[in-house]
């Protein structure tokens, strides 16, 4: 009764988040994570001992999500099973970001062919940490899809599979580690020392998924091209992790990604990706639209098949 009951929660909650994706105007965990984040941050990222200090708010975060939402399905559990589906029904949804991916990636294109180059840039700002005031359409388009890829990853298949190695707190203390990262985890003097820990940690935490994300956007598009271009050139990307997607949808697409950005102010070389550089169109969205989707699908259906093994 129990594994239905958690079957049918992974279920609505990834129902849910098809229809609905992140409501700007809905309470979610990751805010709170933020200002929890914010908060350390500004209390301690001076002086001495930044290194240190850092790593203690990494760590404490991350170990802290972890027991508190241990403690909340323990609680759950024991007050009724009804009771622990809801809570896996609510954290599920909100640990998986599929369709707000998606859906701010179409936001890009559409700004774009329909407000011109300064609306996409400004779009484009909302998913990108680069710098979009001088980008061209193709870098904007590239832009997207490579987002697209990464944040596949890191927004998808990284959540479910720590839900299965554990639970909803595993997936939770993973929002933490992620949320760590693209707030303090950057290679510049503010957080060079300070947030160091929370980017090697968050390297670790998506070390497995990213290359099972290459794999499944690979098998579900039947690319050789894409198995190819992970053996080729996912290892080429300044991240650990982050060439493998970005390598698959190049591979499924046939395009060419990377090259020079500004992050920051800071001129970054990025090595290319692919070998066809040939312009990004309205259907390559949709190709990379399916692949997200269809490896969402198989993420959560593997977290079915899961709570009956």
């Amino acid at each position: 009764m129990m594994d239905f009951l958690i079957v049918v929660a992974i279920v609505l909650a990834y129902l849910l988040d098809l229809c609905v994706g992140d409501p700007i105007h809905w309470p979610h965990p990751v805010v709170g994570f933020g200002r929890l984040i914010a908060g350390g941050e500004k209390r301690w990222n001076n002086g001495a001992h930044r290194l240190l200090k850092g790593a203690c708010l990494a760590v404490g975060l991350i170990v802290g999500t972890g027991l508190f939402f241990g403690a909340l399905m323990w609680l759950g559990r024991s007050v009724h099973p009804v009771l622990e589906a809801v809570l896996v029904f609510v954290f599920f949804f909100y640990g998986i970001a599929n369709r707000t991916l998606v859906h701010e990636g179409r936001m890009v294109f559409q700004a774009l062919d329909r407000q011109g180059l300064d609306a996409g840039r400004v779009q484009l700002s909302r998913i990108v940490g680069r710098d979009t005031s001088q980008l061209t359409p193709q870098q904007i388009r590239t832009a997207v899809l490579e987002t697209m890829a990464e944040n596949l990853s890191d927004g998808v298949v990284a959540p479910v599979f720590w839900f299965l190695v554990g639970g909803i707190p595993g997936m939770m203390a993973y929002k933490m580690v992620n949320t760590l990262d693209s707030m303090i985890g950057y290679k510049n003097d503010r957080y060079l020392l300070f947030g160091r820990v929370a980017a090697r940690i968050d390297d670790v935490a998506n070390y497995l998924p990213a290359r099972i994300t290459a794999l499944l956007m690979a098998l579900v598009t039947f690319s050789v091209r894409a198995l190819q271009f992970i053996v080729k050139f996912g290892r080429l990307h300044s991240s650990p992790n982050s060439g493998f997607p970005e390598a698959a949808l190049a591979g499924i697409l046939n395009v060419r990604f990377g090259g020079p950005n500004v992050y920051h102010g800071i001129l970054v070389e990025k090595p290319f990706i692919g070998i066809h550089a040939r312009d990004i169109v309205n259907n390559d969205f949709r190709v990379a639209a399916y692949v997200n989707h269809a490896v969402c699908l198989v993420m959560v259906l593997l977290a079915l098949v899961f709570q009956f093994v």
